[in-house]
């Protein structure tokens, strides 16, 4: 049965109506995150390059707040809004895996929320 994970140290509840994690059995779902900094609403300033930054450093957060660090992540989803932008976006991705990464797929999208160039979600295995 999927346990929500409703209350996390240090990260803010979402407003919105879906949950930021999720457990079920022995994986963690996390909903997928963006590139904005604590306490910030829209894109931190700077590019491709911070954004994709910034979002996998909230992922980062989400992952410790449940045990977790990015070794654990086995499978990612990246939806990105401009595929010129994909061998910047890759280049920071590369350095949160940079050895036995996990499986990963890349989503061309036309739109995310706000004026966001990147949403990456994850699941994580225990």
């Amino acid at each position: 049965m999927p346990k929500h994970v409703p209350a996390l140290p240090g990260i803010e509840p979402s407003s919105l109506p879906f949950s930021k994690v999720v457990e079920a059995n022995d994986f963690v779902f996390l909903a997928g995150q963006v590139g904005d900094a604590p306490g910030h609403e829209g894109p931190v300033t700077g590019g491709i390059e911070a954004e994709t930054r910034a979002t996998l450093d909230n992922i980062g957060r989400l992952l410790r707040a449940v045990g977790l660090d990015y070794g654990d992540v086995v499978k990612v989803t990246v939806y990105l809004v401009d595929f010129d932008e994909f061998a910047a976006m890759n280049a920071v991705y590369r350095t949160y895996f940079p050895t036995e990464p996990p499986t990963r797929a890349t989503v061309g999208v036309t739109r995310l929320a706000s004026t966001y160039r990147v949403e990456i979600e994850v699941i994580a295995a225990r």
